[in-house]
């Protein structure tokens, strides 16, 4: 029986029959579930009870695939959430990393501030024995 069925399929696809001209009736069916579509993606909660859609999330995914390949937008979609901002993995490791990483920064102006420091220790210096000077 499988068999007749397979040679049924292999036969019209080959000779153009009834199955590659079929077209799936988009239009009528979204005219149809619009109102079901508007209330939400799964369902909705009238009365303190929830109501599951008139049609089935088959039913509305393919409609929804029709739709799209045809070209036309779908705007029954759920809104999507903001992107998971917190990071995984422990907070002691990426704490690690940005010390390290700010090491590296201030370690690349360690020269700079260490002659801008000999020079302050100097002018010190400079300024103590002219003060010597003057008092003797």
């Amino acid at each position: 029986m499988a068999m007749n069925a397979a040679k049924t399929v292999i036969k019209a696809a080959i000779t153009g029959g009834e199955c590659s001209s079929y077209q799936y009736p988009w239009q009528a069916k979204l005219a149809k579930h619009k109102d079901e579509l508007s209330k939400g993606v799964w369902g909705f909660w009238d009365l303190g009870a929830w109501k599951n859609l008139g049609i089935s999330a088959r039913h509305r995914a393919r409609l929804r695939k029709e739709v799209l390949l045809a070209g036309q937008d779908w705007p029954y979609d759920a809104e999507r959430k903001e992107m998971r901002v917190k990071m995984k993995g422990h907070k002691v490791d990426r704490i690690a990393a940005e010390k390290r990483a700010e090491t590296v920064r201030l370690m690349e102006k360690m020269p700079a501030k260490l002659l801008e420091y000999k020079k302050k220790r100097w002018e010190k210096k400079m300024k103590a024995e002219e003060a010597k000077e003057k008092d003797n």
